[in-house]
């Protein structure tokens, strides 16, 4: 499984909404709004990743929430 389908799983178990998506430089953007203790259990999944995947780093930065109403891939 790919990294953006994995977050698209494990936002929809923690009720956070957003996206994920491809950069040109080969890293995954993830943009998640929610509840903060879903926010950390999506966090967690992110940090650990799917099966038979390697992460290397995880940054975060706290900013507005611009009201998405779902979480899909672009």
């Amino acid at each position: 499984m790919g990294f953006r389908y994995f977050a698209l799983q494990r936002a929809h178990a923690a009720g956070v909404k957003g996206f994920a998506r491809n950069n040109p430089d080969g890293t995954v953007e993830v943009w998640a709004e929610g509840l903060e203790k879903a926010l950390a259990i999506f966090e967690a999944d992110l940090r650990q990743g799917p099966a038979m995947s390697r992460v290397e780093n995880v940054w975060v930065d706290l900013v507005m929430p611009r009201g998405e109403s779902a979480f899909e891939i672009r």
